[in-house]
């Protein structure tokens, strides 16, 4: 059977195929009013995105055509599939196959490379019914082809509170090892939330096509982090970036006035802590196998308002207090996930992007910030 799209979690909408669907994590008039190449090449990376249902069956199949981007000189592992039966990992599939975008760092050029779809099967669960969660690859396009299976297939409970957030590739998940261990979606597990993950890897920029999109979908819980892609695009003052968060804030308050709302400021990156972008692929690393970024502005150059991680946390802390007012909206210093201690402890392995053992102490520090007691989340968490 094609894959109905009603089973599909976390996703905007599902474009038709030749093969089957692809779920967007963003819609069309996004896509079409900005049709930059970094943002579509993110949001077709279905991060957070589930296929979720119930079934009696003892075995099924999902069959996928992944499309992954590859860069030559520089390894990246491929995406991965997990499949959670009854709330827990039952299988982590590997991708093979495919089709692959690949690109020379050195020369710019790119190369298409065609291939096979991918089966992912789960077989020999015992009698009766249960609950499905199949995690889609948080670093490769996929298109569903089919779903096959020896017993009938239904929509999963929708029943959970639903959590929206947006950030950077570190929430979209960059050097997660799979798609259930990026730390939103370690937290929202841990917390017993749906989860929608708006992190859009370079994407982060305050945009108001994206604080639409928040205001306009449903949420019981909010939470937003910004000024890493910001300073390392170098894309923004001190005098535009401040009055950008606050209408950023304004919109979503549009459509949701009174929803528990996170502003998390950025984790710890050396490479930006003092120096502005704009950020930059250390050339001595192509071809090592491991790139690595750099900041390519001056150390300690604030002056003309120009954005470094210390400047953006300073301005987002104080923009919180200006909103004060807002009752339901809360601040988290990014460094409380992941600050210097833990940088020393669990080095950047890129120099901007989180290990894989970081995603999860990362999303465990949020869930306990936002979904115990007396957490931000607490009550809709708790409905």
């Amino acid at each position: 059977m094609s894959v109905p799209p009603e089973l599909i979690r976390g996703a905007a909408e599902t474009e038709v195929t030749a093969r089957g669907l692809r779920p967007h994590r963003l819609p069309t008039w996004v896509r079409d009013q900005f049709p930059d190449g970094q943002l579509l090449s993110m949001e077709s990376q279905p991060s957070g995105v589930r296929v979720a249902f119930t079934t009696t069956a003892t075995r099924f199949e999902l069959v996928t055509h992944p499309t992954r981007i590859a860069y030559v000189g520089a390894d990246r592992p491929r995406g991965r599939i997990d499949v959670h039966v009854d709330g827990d990992l039952a299988v982590r599939d590997v991708l093979d196959g495919g089709d692959r975008i690949e690109v020379d760092l050195a020369t710019g050029t790119t190369a298409f490379h065609a291939g096979q779809p991918h089966t992912t099967t789960v077989s020999g669960l015992p009698a009766g019914r249960h609950r499905v969660e199949i995690w889609l690859p948080h670093n490769e396009s996929v298109e569903l082809v089919d779903l096959r299976a020896d017993g009938p297939i239904e929509p999963g409970d929708t029943t959970r509170p639903l959590w929206v957030h947006h950030g950077s590739s570190i929430s979209h998940g960059s050097n997660a090892v799979a798609p259930s261990e990026i730390w939103p979606a370690v937290a929202a597990r841990r917390g017993g939330v749906e989860l929608r993950n708006l992190g859009l890897g370079g994407s982060a920029m305050a945009d108001q096509f994206l604080a639409r999109v928040i205001r306009d979908s449903p949420a019981d819980m909010i939470s937003v982090k910004l000024g890493i892609n910001v300073v390392n695009l170098d894309g923004m003052r001190v005098r535009t970036f401040v009055p950008a968060v606050h209408g950023f804030l304004d919109t979503i308050r549009d459509g949701h006035p009174e929803v528990p709302l996170v502003l998390i400021s950025p984790l710890f990156c050396g490479i930006h802590e003092d120096t502005a972008g704009p950020g930059a692929i250390d050339p001595a690393s192509i071809g090592s196998g491991q790139v690595r970024f750099v900041a390519t502005g001056t150390p300690g150059d604030t002056a003309l308002g120009r954005l470094t991680l210390q400047v953006v946390r300073r301005e987002l802390r104080s923009l919180a207090e200006r909103r004060a007012s807002d009752k339901n909206l809360h601040f988290l210093e990014g460094t409380s996930l992941y600050g210097v201690a833990d940088a020393a402890e669990l080095p950047l392995p890129d120099g901007l992007h989180p290990s894989a053992e970081a995603h999860q102490r990362i999303g465990a520090r949020f869930a306990e910030y936002a979904f115990t007691a007396a957490g931000p989340f607490a009550g809709p968490a708790a409905s």
